[in-house]
């Protein structure tokens, strides 16, 4: 059977398992996303809508995030893990945002990525999630799913991105990449995966 038509069933058995699979992680403007996604490098979405919970409270605009104090802010974010990267990535970002945008967060990937701790990843989830424009997104789930299942042979992202964006529709992108989160977390676990239970 060719990639293709894997791929296709696949995504038909995923949809209909998961038809409300969403990005999970809380947010109610495109900055707090932003900041949320960049978060979740090496953390749960769990974990980050803990943090967050608080964090934007206390940090409520993008002006508030770039004059952060960077000590502060690195407490404030500590549970989620690297968090003196992180911090520094979300102050230099939303200087950025101020400097470049007038603080508005792009809707395209090339200004997405000039975005100091943005990549392709977090660029996509801002795209799809945001502003509806198709996009692939890769993370630890995808790796892990769509290595198992045959849809790709690669551990790079990238590659990933590119191999997946060839054998599925465009308008099913982002929604694949949730499918996979949801069936990831659900049966396709990284150390025990219930096979025995796994309809794909």
């Amino acid at each position: 059977m060719r990639r293709k038509e894997k791929a296709e069933i696949i995504l038909k058995e995923l949809k209909s398992l998961y038809p409300d699979a969403i990005c999970t992680l809380d947010f109610e403007t495109p900055l707090q996303l932003l900041i949320a996604t960049q978060l979740a490098a090496q953390c749960t979405d769990a974990r980050v809508n803990i943090v967050t919970k608080e964090l934007f409270k206390k940090y409520r605009s993008v002006e508030d995030f770039a004059g952060a104090d960077i000590s502060e802010l690195e407490q404030d974010i500590k549970s989620t893990g690297f968090f003196r990267n992180k911090a520094k990535n979300i102050k230099e970002c939303c200087i950025k945002l101020l400097r470049d945008y007038k603080g508005i967060v792009p809707d395209n990937m090339e200004d997405l990525l000039s975005l100091p701790g943005v990549g392709r990843k977090t660029a996509n989830v801002i795209l799809s999630t945001v502003f509806s424009k198709p996009g692939v997104i890769v993370d630890t789930h995808c790796t892990r799913l769509s290595n198992r299942i045959g849809l790709t042979k690669s551990q790079n992202p990238d590659i990933i991105e590119r191999d997946l964006m060839k054998i599925l529709p465009r308008s099913e992108w982002a929604n694949f990449s949730h499918y996979l989160v949801y069936h990831g977390r659900e049966i396709c676990q990284a150390r025990r995966p219930k096979c025995e239970i796994c309809s794909i």
